[in-house]
């Protein structure tokens, strides 16, 4: 065995599928799906539980066979060449098993031993994954002893022994506390400078809203959006959000709202007001016009931006497979 990577066939594209399916049975998880990842891309994997994500990160790890269609990463088909696929990809499961007996250090050995890694030249990348994510310190404690988000960076570091081109993770920071998430994220923006692609599954909409600048959304198997963050917002053409304060009047603020056509709903808590206006309305800025010339002072009216969770909301139906 050698670790040395294959050439990338396709330099630019990470992951390539063509009406990619995969059934259980009767059950089908995932339908004709149809994505293109470019390399250097971070891309979030949206979808309910029960979607098909877990199914297309197995298939495309080469995990699983497609039941039809094909899927390529940088070139290669992950059927007929799943050996140089595996070279190229990391892959960190939503639930993996820990070899518990095993010092952090001693785990990671085993991995890029298995990877085909000459002795020396495995103790140069284990003390380089091992500062990468934190845990040079940790070398030498048993993989009990390691926090919750610990354990998650060591399993990312394990991912990155042999150097892989894509990284498929899926719910990395699944259970994890604000701090480990957020050291988590932290770490993957650091990946994404060093030109890995990752292609990231999670809950946790917020995160990766921050981190990705392409999404990919599934329900019931199939491809509901698959692009940019920005045409996705564009796409939907998401309505504008206003939270609005006032200094005083705000019983005649909601009566101005309520009769104004562009506003679709008005939310009140005392003095600050969330508004809603129609989705073809582009500018919120007569609304506050609107509001002074009513003799009502305005502490502060912010229009928000379009967030992920919104987007999410408004495309799926919460529907499973």
């Amino acid at each position: 065995m050698t670790s040395s990577k294959p050439r990338l066939m396709d330099p630019e594209t990470a992951v390539k599928t063509n009406s990619l399916s995969r059934k259980f049975g009767d059950l089908h998880a995932v339908k004709s799906l149809d994505i293109t990842i470019e390399r250097g891309d971070i891309c979030g994997f949206i979808g309910p539980n029960g979607a098909g994500k877990t199914t297309t990160l197995k298939m495309l790890s080469t995990l699983l066979k497609p039941s039809s269609g094909s899927a390529k990463v940088f070139g290669y088909n992950v059927e007929a060449n799943p050996a140089e696929v595996r070279r190229l990809v990391g892959y960190m499961p939503d639930q993996f098993g820990l070899y518990r007996d095993m010092v952090a250090g001693e785990y990671l050995d085993f991995f890029a031993a298995a990877y085909g890694l000459a002795s020396a030249e495995r103790r140069t990348i284990i003390g380089d994954v091992l500062e990468l994510t934190d845990l040079k310190d940790k070398k030498e404690v048993p993989i009990t002893a390691l926090s919750r988000g610990m354990q998650q960076r060591l399993s990312l570091a394990r991912v990155l022994v042999h150097d892989p081109e894509l990284l498929l993770l899926d719910e990395p920071a699944s259970g994890l506390d604000p701090r480990a998430r957020i050291e988590i994220r932290a770490l993957l923006t650091e990946l994404s400078n060093m030109e890995k692609t990752i292609f990231i599954s999670s809950h946790i909409l917020t995160e990766l809203a921050q981190m990705c600048n392409k999404v990919v959304i599934i329900e019931q198997g199939e491809v509901l959006f698959a692009g940019t963050v920005e045409a996705l917002y564009e796409k939907l053409a998401p309505q504008i959000v206003v939270q609005i304060q006032v200094k005083e009047n705000a019983d005649r603020a909601e009566e101005v709202l309520k009769q104004t056509a562009q506003v679709e709903s008005t939310e009140r808590d005392e003095d600050s007001f969330t508004v809603t206006l129609v989705a073809d309305e582009e500018d919120a800025a007569f609304l506050a016009t609107r509001l002074i010339e009513a003799g009502i002072p305005l502490l502060s009216f912010t229009p928000e931006k379009a967030h992920l969770e919104d987007a999410f909301m408004r495309i799926t139906e919460g529907k499973v497979s």
